[in-house]
């Protein structure tokens, strides 16, 4: 196991080399860079900007290579090679992704910064998605075409068909606007100076129609692929074997054949860490959230290179680990998988 482990760690970093260059031969190909939208932006307040003043804002913003394939190489080499820093307290390499173009701070920090309202909704939502889902999904393949199997299969197609924005808007219409629950947007009251237990309070009101908005539009494809999966296995033949045993209908249902689905739900988990930490960017646009995901959309739409690499390779090292994670979940759930 621990060979196993060894070797698809040192598999991950020669991915993420390669993750790493596209992602910034990408960002460099982009047709407005962080500098044109600098120099539109002077232009647009009546002054002029020189040929001197465009090389050295180039030079100062780590542009200046050119755009073909060699500049963006070269630019791409330098970024690699400031990528690894030797802390002056520690005396250990540390990670250090640049200053953000747009937010003037450290990367790290301004990730750091923002992480924790994303998380708070994407960890919360995924709770409530899986404690939902999951029991919906097996009590419509054990009931299938009754009643509750059709209403799970609207809820399935309300969660695959509406779109975030739409549904997201819906909401607040009606929880915040026409009722007046939650408040419609934002993180905190700031009319109030809260602490303690009402300050917690505040940012639950603030986070529930966001979070309810995620859960309800998540659930349906988790209820249909338990859903599916379940029909699949209690058809099988051990299961015919085990009901006539006389075994009781929960225990052929949640011990045979339910154990029998969770290889398909542990292949979703693969992508479950990084979507914990990535944010819910449409969700966080409509309730205007201060999470991650909002600040990365801002920083993509002003081709702010070092935060953008930076929270893309965060991405991409949680998704190299949820998938490495799932591996090994692959190995408790079926004792068939042998790691090697």
């Amino acid at each position: 196991m621990l060979k196993y482990i060894l070797k698809r760690l040192a598999l991950s970093v020669f991915i993420l080399l390669g993750v790493s260059f596209i992602i910034y031969f990408l960002i460099r190909c982009m047709p407005v860079s962080y500098i044109d939208q600098k120099i539109a932006a002077i232009n647009q307040g009546g002054a002029t900007v020189s040929d001197e003043m465009v090389n050295s804002m180039k030079e100062a913003y780590g542009l200046a290579d050119g755009d073909d394939f060699f500049g963006i190489l070269k630019g791409y080499g330098r970024w690699l090679g400031g990528l690894v820093k030797i802390s002056e307290e520690t005396g250990l390499p540390t990670l250090d992704f640049g200053i953000s173009f747009k937010y003037a701070i450290p990367v790290t920090e301004k990730i750091t910064e923002t992480m924790g309202v994303s998380f708070a909704v994407a960890l919360i939502a995924t709770i409530f998605e899986f404690m939902i889902a999951i029991p919906l999904g097996i009590t419509a393949a054990t009931h299938q075409y009754s009643a509750r199997d059709y209403v799970v299969t609207i809820l399935v197609m309300i969660g695959i068909s509406l779109p975030t924005f739409f549904f997201g808007q819906i909401l607040k219409n009606v929880f915040a606007m026409q009722l007046g629950w939650f408040p419609p947007s934002g993180l905190i009251d700031a009319t109030k100076d809260l602490s303690g237990f009402a300050l917690i309070l505040d940012y639950l009101k603030h986070l529930f129609i966001p979070i309810l908005t995620v859960v309800i539009l998540s659930i349906g494809g988790r209820m249909r692929m338990t859903r599916t999966n379940m029909l699949e296995v209690m058809s099988s033949d051990y299961i015919r074997t085990a009901r006539a045993k006389g075994l009781k209908e929960s225990k052929v249902v949640y011990k045979h054949a339910f154990r029998n689905t969770l290889i398909p739900l542990v292949t979703s988990l693969a992508g479950l860490l990084p979507t914990l930490f990535s944010g819910a960017i449409i969700t966080e646009q409509v309730f205007d959230l201060p999470g991650i995901g909002n600040i990365a959309l801002s920083a993509m739409m002003e081709a702010d290179i070092p935060f953008i690499m930076g929270y893309n390779m965060f991405l991409a090292f949680l998704s190299v680990i949820g998938v490495l994670l799932a591996d090994l979940m692959y190995a408790v759930v079926d004792p068939r998988v042998k790691l090697k």
